[in-house]
């Protein structure tokens, strides 16, 4: 059997989409949130300069509208984990300077290079790698080196650090700045942070030892930036408080910061059900009352996770109501009985504040049993980030 040819689209109907949203749900991002909070950041961070953190696509916030939006209040550097990333970045007219966290360079040295992206560097062939592809640009080979004092990621061991440098002058890197990571800078009280911020100490006189002063030192991610002062070196890299969440509940305390990101939809349908109707896969939900269920148009596609089944709740008129029933690809269930005639078309807020209520990140992950990074991570490309100028 021939299917019949489908007929020409009318140029019209396409012309008359620019590619706005269809689907009802959307991510809007507050770009003067992001603002602010590097400001309020930069404030702790004393005489040291600030690298905010814009890997992961800024955690899921868009990493070229944060970009643009922190050079503008004065950002100097930023930090992602990819040579695709650093190069987005350029691409979309980001000058400042541009660390690459990773390590993982392949083969193309020629693109940090080209893009002036500086690498952190730790590993034999990360030298030779980059010094090959600066002598044939007839650039100056820069990285930081990066010291393993307690992550167990990546970087040197503290011992090997004196042979590193040398290895680098042989190859003509110029390494400008050294860089740590903490484990536990969030902890209270840490014993680790502290032979952390110890070692990098012995880091520093080993690399004066050898006649090296790197301009850079850096050791501070967002909890370090806010709570220790004597691990701010020259430079913190501040990561998920630009974005307006909080590395424990400690720090609500210690600084003001306003949440960036708010993820909504619109009920789509809306049925009444009674005592006994089983909702989604598996029947895991099953009426005891009559209720009134309404469908939205969101799933694990989408990043919103299928564990939030019987667990999760969004805000509707200000109001918690519970996910009913699993978590589908495209798709969610809530239970609307208490809400006085709902709607389709009416919002439902994942994340975020609706009136006087709110879905925090932190709150929404400790129901998935995660961390509110891997909840901005998550969100999926298919969700439209709208972002709302300073």
């Amino acid at each position: 059997m021939a299917f019949p040819e489908p007929a020409a689209p009318s140029e019209s109907i396409l012309a008359s989409w620019d590619g706005s949203p269809i689907r009802p749900t959307v991510v809007h991002i507050d770009l003067g949130a992001i603002r602010d909070n590097f400001l309020e950041l930069r404030a702790f961070a004393g005489p040291a300069e600030l690298l905010p953190i814009v890997k992961a696509d800024a955690y899921g916030h868009g990493a070229v509208p944060c970009a643009r939006v922190l050079e503008a209040a004065g950002a100097r550097f930023f930090g992602v984990a990819l040579t695709e990333e650093g190069v987005e970045l350029r691409r979309a007219g980001i000058r400042s300077r541009i660390l690459v966290l990773g390590g993982a360079y392949g083969d193309r040295y020629d693109l940090l290079v080209a893009e002036d992206l500086t690498p952190l560097v730790f590993r034999r062939e990360h030298l030779e790698g980059l010094a090959t592809a600066a002598r044939a640009q007839g650039k100056a080979a820069v990285a930081h080196l990066k010291v393993d004092t307690g992550m167990g990621r990546i970087g040197i061991a503290p011992s090997e650090v004196g042979a590193f440098v040398d290895a680098a002058r042989t190859f003509g890197v110029q390494l400008e700045g050294v860089a740590t990571h903490f484990a536990n800078a969030d902890l209270a009280d840490s014993e680790l942070t502290e032979r952390q911020i110890g070692s990098m100490e012995g880091v520093v006189r080993t690399l004066s030892s050898r006649g090296l002063k790197p301009r850079w030192i850096h050791l501070a991610n967002s909890a370090a930036t806010v709570t220790r002062p004597d691990a701010h070196g020259t430079l913190v890299r501040p990561g998920i408080m630009l974005y307006g969440a909080y590395p424990s509940e400690a720090y609500r305390e210690k600084i003001r910061l306003r949440p960036a990101l708010r993820w909504s939809t619109r009920i789509t349908h809306v049925k009444r059900v009674p005592a006994g109707t089983p909702v989604s896969y598996g029947a895991r939900w099953v009426a005891k009352r009559p209720s009134v269920i309404a469908t939205l148009p969101v799933g694990y596609a989408d990043g919103y996770p299928r564990c939030l089944t019987n667990v999760g709740q969004v805000l509707v008129r200000g109001r918690r109501v519970p996910i009913t029933g699993t978590v589908c690809m495209d798709q969610c269930m809530i239970d609307v009985t208490d809400i006085d005639e709902p709607s389709v078309g009416e919002e439902a807020v994942l994340l975020g504040p609706q009136g006087e209520a709110e879905i925090r990140a932190d709150e929404l992950a400790a129901w998935a049993g995660t961390i509110h990074y891997e909840i901005f991570c998550g969100i999926g490309p298919r969700v439209p980030r709208i972002f709302v100028d300073p």
